[in-house]
């Protein structure tokens, strides 16, 4: 059984994951800068905000609990596609999704006070063709708005999925099993 930890995340699909691993929670929602530093790889650009939130996070507590952090990107071609600025924005990276495989990096950090853990999971994604009719309605549901990538594997966007390499639950933005093995290396270390 896992202590009481804070969650840094104002994502309710991390709540719901992480209540699903039986986690006592409380919820602290750090305001960060997410801006991609110059020439940041992917994988660091992911890493470095999961800590980072975890960190304000334990600031904010003042080290009250530990602080779990996560951040998702959806990565095709090197490239990290953020939440869509516009309509206009989530169309280009639904005709860059469209047909192709894309990774989703999902970074998760786990912090004390003295001690600090974390994790990267990549999983693979392929995308169907996507018509531009599908799109549009997609956009029109309100769904792409809030999400990396301008998509939600769990929602109505699961019908464009091919097939996955990797975690669900990543893609849906906190990976369990990496997540469950950080919060027993917590426990192991008390």
């Amino acid at each position: 059984m896992h202590s009481t930890i804070a969650l840094a995340s104002a994502s309710p699909r991390r709540r719901e994951l992480l209540q699903q691993l039986g986690v006592t929670f409380e919820l602290v929602t750090p305001d960060i800068d997410e801006s991609i530093l110059t020439a940041e790889l992917a994988a660091t650009y992911v890493s470095r905000l999961a800590l980072t939130k975890a960190q304000i996070g334990l600031q904010l507590l003042a080290g009250r609990l530990p602080v779990l952090g996560a951040d998702t990107s959806v990565v095709i071609d090197g490239c990290i596609l953020g939440k869509p600025e516009s309509e206009a924005d989530f169309l280009h990276m639904m005709q860059r999704l469209s047909g192709r495989s894309h990774q989703v990096m999902t970074a998760v950090a786990l912090v004390t006070p003295t001690q600090q853990w974390q994790i990267l999971v990549t999983t693979e994604v392929w995308f169907r063709s996507i018509s531009q009719q599908e799109m549009a309605d997609y956009w029109q549901s309100g769904e792409p708005v809030d999400k990396a990538g301008g998509y939600g594997i769990q929602g109505q966007a699961g019908k464009f999925v091919e097939r996955i390499n990797g975690s669900y639950s990543a893609v849906v933005g906190l990976p369990l099993c990496e997540t469950d093995l950080l919060l027993q290396k917590l426990q192991r270390s008390r």
